[in-house]
């Protein structure tokens, strides 16, 4: 007990290090880079939140450079209490992406108030990292990876400066050093990038508010749903076919197919997806193509009709629409198959009652219309005819901003505004078809697409979003009927814009001709590049890995191969490092530099100084030997050992060392 209580008492007793200060160009270039790594999501933080941010970075450089005091430490816990506080008023949680994002700047900033030691350096710094690796879970955009790639090579300058923040750096020397760090380390980052073995899917979860501003097609359908969407010239996939791309009234790209109608909303009913494709009999041949789809958070995917093939993980239900294990919550590239000439054969007793299923009220008007065409036993074909002649020779307009339906929204339709988008005449036509004994279905996804000349594949954007509707016809199977086609037949053959008599409504990217044209030439040779980063590097999964690897003649490969190749190319880089640092060994310290430099020039006049002899020891035998150069060598020697072993080292002490070894004559 005696011996323990001595021990503490020692520990007691032993002076505590002086803690090292942070620099105020160290800090600078800190705060810069912290800075930098929030200017990305700014906009979208609560404005209190980005304006306390900006005045905690500038009252903490203006602390830093005219020398003033840190806050007290119960300001420092009220400003955190009240940030903490504001962010859960605004995000109802501290968990998720946005409250999660919006606590991590915070709490950033309230560490900028109490940073003062070389230890508070670099808490920030691996806090400035963890904001540049926060925008990434909003956007993997190439111009966002380049500028964040550039705040990183910043932030990497700032912690090189604050480690080395008495070395006498020059006024780019940090930023030179980060950059020779980065290009060492590419090599490594290629190698695990194309050889790491790839798994489906992201190896953790993201919160589920981690996709709420996606847009795309829904599960329902109402007036005014897929109008809403061609309000925007977002790309929704690209494709490149196997080929010549097909004609545009070819390209229906199939999503999901609604069933059910409570007499204004139209929802799915398919059942549960089978893991081979829906047997059909295809006519003619097939078309062969890749999709490259961006993060929708949903587990469908679009083929066109018919798909014939299924991508990995992947179901159709009966209605031929395919479906994911996992929401497509990165960008995903799948190959696919289809067949655009097909018959589809008998339709299952349960389908075909739901197909002909109405509510038991409402749309009377409509009802009448379809008695009156089934007098004298009109066949099918003859009812689908009499709809789109409706269509195609009354007064109906194709519109993005139609007038709003009342509760028999059918007949409102057809015999009072006649003014609609797809939605408004798919809807009102499979409804005229049920009425008449004819099964139909509504059937969303997207319809034609523009090609980009600079990359040869197409772009199908939001605004492309389309419904048209299906009916079974005895011997045929489900045939595409699309009555859109019969009111507005450039929208089908030449897109939206061909379509609408005011243009303006259109986002700039889904308009054509024009002054403009120019601009959005740049934007599509853009796009190319921006297509090249989706399939080579944000859709780099498991198929595009084995894909690419057999692709360079390896054959076959699998998980295993992958590792043992990626162990060997690591562990041959590493040696091939190692060999060229072995070669070009040297001291990198300006400190050691300097004294190795003096020892050299007294080596040369038979002072050589001794491994085991530290450095006031040797300046001691030199001084004994040459009393004339007792004084030069004493000075230096002790500049060096304060310097190399002292707590705190001093900029202007490293240049008068460095000075003085300049100077110095043996």
């Amino acid at each position: 007990m005696r011996l323990w209580n001595q021990k503490n008492r020692l520990k007691a007793e032993k002076p505590a290090l002086p803690l090292e200060v942070l620099e105020p160009i160290a800090l600078s270039w800190l705060l810069g880079a912290l800075l930098l790594a929030a200017v990305p999501r700014a906009s979208e933080l609560p404005i209190w939140l980005t304006l306390l941010f900006g005045a905690i970075l500038i009252w903490r450089w203006l602390i830093a450079m005219r020398g003033w005091s840190l806050p007290p430490r119960w300001l420092l816990l009220v400003v955190a209490v009240l940030a903490c506080a504001g962010v859960l008023i605004d995000y109802r949680t501290l968990f998720g992406r946005d409250a999660g994002v919006a606590f991590l700047s915070a709490m950033t900033a309230c560490k900028l108030l109490e940073t003062r030691t070389l230890r508070d350096g670099v808490v920030l710094v691996f806090l400035g990292y963890l904001l540049v690796m926060s925008n990434l879970l909003y956007s993997q955009e190439i111009l966002l990876v380049i500028y964040l790639f550039a705040v990183v090579l910043l932030m990497l300058a700032a912690q090189i400066l604050i480690h080395r923040q008495h070395a006498g750096l020059k006024a780019l020397a940090p930023i030179w050093l980060s950059g020779k760090m980065a290009l060492q380390a590419i090599p490594v980052m290629l190698i695990l990038f194309v050889l790491f073995p790839r798994i489906p899917g992201p190896l953790w979860g993201l919160p589920k508010d981690a996709y709420k501003g996606r847009t795309g097609l829904s599960e329902q359908m109402t007036p005014g749903t897929v109008s809403e969407l061609s309000k925007s010239d977002e790309v929704a996939f690209r494709v490149r076919f196997n080929g010549p791309i097909p004609p545009p009234n070819q390209l229906y790209w199939r999503g999901p197919v609604l069933w059910n109608f409570d007499g204004r909303r139209w929802t799915s009913g398919a059942g549960a997806p089978r893991n081979t494709p829906v047997p059909f009999t295809p006519e003619g041949t097939a078309l062969e193509y890749s999709v490259i789809l961006e993060p929708s958070n949903r587990i469908w995917l679009f083929a066109l009709d018919l798909p014939a093939l299924l991508p990995p993980q992947t179901g159709m239900t009966s209605s031929f629409q395919l479906l994911r294990q996992q929401p497509v919550n990165e960008v995903y590239r799948y190959q696919m198959r289809s067949y655009p000439n097909y018959r589809t054969g008998h339709l299952d007793p349960i389908e075909r009652t739901t197909a002909l299923r109405l509510p038991a009220r409402g749309n009377p008007r409509a009802r009448a219309l379809t008695a009156e065409w089934r007098q004298g036993g009109a066949r099918p074909e003859a009812l689908i005819d009499a709809a789109l002649f409706l269509f195609r020779e009354q007064a109906f307009y194709y519109t993005l901003n139609p007038p709003l339906l009342g509760s028999d929204s059918v007949d409102d339709f057809l015999f009072r505004t006649r003014r609609g988008f797809c939605e408004h005449y798919a809807s009102a036509f499979v409804f005229l078809m049920r009425a008449a004994g004819v099964p139909a279905r509504v059937v969303t996804g997207y319809q034609g697409g523009e090609r980009n000349t600079f990359g040869d594949y197409l772009i199908v954007r939001q605004s492309d979003a389309h419904a048209w509707a299906e009916a079974w016809l005895e011997g045929r199977g489900w045939v595409r009927v699309d009555p859109t086609g019969a009111v507005a037949p450039n929208r089908i053959q030449d897109g939206l814009y061909a379509a609408l008599s005011d243009t303006e409504e259109l986002p700039f990217l889904a308009r054509r001709g024009g002054d403009g044209e120019w601009l959005r030439q740049l934007a599509m040779s853009w796009d190319t590049v921006n297509n090249s980063w989706n399939e080579w590097v944000l859709a780099y999964g498991p198929d595009r890995q084995k894909e690419f690897l057999s692709g360079l003649g390896f054959g076959p490969i699998d998980w295993a191969d992958m590792t043992v190749a990626m162990t060997l190319m690591l562990g041959g880089f590493g040696l091939l490092v190692a060999g060229l640092r072995w070669r070009n060994r040297g001291p990198r310290d300006p400190v050691v530099k300097a004294y190795l430099h003096f020892c050299a020039r007294l080596a040369r006049r038979g002072l050589a100084r001794a491994n085991q002899e530290g450095p006031l020891a040797f300046a001691e035998r030199v001084a004994a030997s040459r009393p004339d150069l007792a004084g030069s060598v004493r000075e230096i020697s002790r500049l060096y050992a304060l310097l190399r072993y002292g707590p705190v080292v001093s900029t202007a002490e490293v240049r008068q060392l460095q000075a003085l070894v300049r100077q110095f004559r043996a």
